[in-house]
């Protein structure tokens, strides 16, 4: 395992996931959360849609996360974002803040 990667996401909440004050339903972040998947893997540009979609505070820098190590995020989010290639795009992955898209910068 690489000692860090530089990543970004998007993310979106539902009610009752940790931290949120999202009111969409959890059905309802699983769909949009497809579809952002959708227009990723049609070629829209990752850092437009965080900028546009996400929950997380990082949507003002498109999602950049920047660089973590080990231990830093919680595990389903640490396991996609050091398992793929830079420049790759997760699957959805889901953790107890909500719905992510990951993609690996560096």
């Amino acid at each position: 395992m690489a000692n860090s990667v530089r990543a970004s996401h998007i993310l979106l909440m539902y009610s009752g996931s940790s931290r949120s004050s999202a009111t969409r339903s959890k059905e309802e972040a699983a769909q949009q959360i497809q579809g952002l998947k959708k227009e990723l893997d049609g070629g829209a540009d990752f850092a437009t849609l965080a900028k546009q979609h996400s929950d997380c505070p990082s949507k003002a820098k498109g999602g950049d996360l920047g660089t973590f190590g080990p231990g830093q995020m919680v595990k389903p989010f640490e396991t996609a974002a050091f398992s793929m290639p830079v420049g790759g795009v997760s699957d959805v992955v889901e953790t107890d803040f909500g719905y992510h898209l990951i993609t690996r910068t560096g």
